[in-house]
């Protein structure tokens, strides 16, 4: 069975996301926590909570993938802008366990000059000042693209994260399809050997969902311009590849192409008529 999904808009609130994602076939979704440009978030409705739970119990719902928004960094150079990111970090963290045990995915930042080796060390003290046993929530680092001074640029950047963070059971990783294409993984010619190199160097036991994006870009561009399925750069036979890949197919799927709801509901539509059974 294929779990699959997109990014929905959760002004309307959990109830009204799941009853989208119902109506496009899908059996999870991704949603950002608050604006993707930050600020204060809107305070948690536990009614509409609830009745989403019911709902998603229902429905046979997978984890959902809650999004930080994109201003969080975590290694920002200026100490109030990292301080703008703990307070958003903490705060989300505290709103997931609303609805216990999903994940949250998250940028891992930028360094803005400051080397990769000095922001990796900030992301994780960051990380080691917030996270907390109690927690059922599970906290994704992003495979990144590389543009500018983006960490996470490679598999070896984020085990660098992991290896520094004292709770690690509470922590995955999210694979991008469009970054790592971007980033010189190669999956079409290649998938398996980029899985392989994942397992070696992070394991593929901390992979817990999967953004599937094409791209606008060739291999190895450093852009991250998503692209509809099969209208890009890496194509629709490669990202059937990756959905029925046995070392993922029981994953999450969350499509972030541009699309509105309809456009989603075709995309899940194509890939679903293409599970391997």
């Amino acid at each position: 069975m294929l779990h699959i999904g997109c990014h929905l808009s959760s002004a309307k609130g959990y109830l009204a996301m799941g009853k989208d994602a119902v109506s496009i076939n899908a059996d999870t979704f991704a949603f950002f926590t608050r604006n993707p440009r930050g600020g204060k978030a809107k305070d948690i409705n536990h009614a509409d909570v609830d009745a989403f739970i019911s709902f998603a119990e229902e429905h046979h719902f997978t984890k959902l993938v809650a999004h930080a928004p994109y201003t969080m960094n975590l290694c920002a150079a200026k100490d109030n802008l990292r301080t703008f990111a703990h307070e958003m970090l903490a705060d989300d963290l505290q709103r997931m366990e609303a609805t216990p045990g999903n994940y949250y995915n998250f940028h891992p930042g930028s360094h803005v000059g400051q080397g990769s080796e000095h922001g990796i060390a900030l992301i994780a003290a960051e990380l080691n000042r917030v996270l907390t046993p109690a927690q059922s929530t599970t906290v994704l680092l992003e495979t990144m693209a590389g543009k500018g001074t983006e960490i996470g640029r490679s598999f070896e950047e984020l085990r660098a994260i992991i290896d520094r963070v004292e709770l690690q059971d509470k922590l995955g990783v999210c694979l991008d399809t469009c970054h790592i294409w971007d980033g010189g993984y190669d999956i079409v010619h290649d998938l398996d050997g980029v899985l392989n190199e994942f397992d070696r160097i992070i394991g593929l036991e901390r992979l817990k969902t999967i953004h599937l994006n094409d791209s606008l870009n060739p291999c190895g561009s450093h852009k991250d311009r998503h692209a509809r399925i099969g209208e890009g750069c890496i194509g629709l036979d490669a990202l059937i590849s990756v959905i029925n890949h046995p070392q993922l197919r029981n994953l999450p799927f969350i499509l972030e192409t541009p699309n509105e709801l309809a456009g989603y509901a075709q995309e899940i539509a194509l890939l679903k008529n293409n599970v391997l059974e």
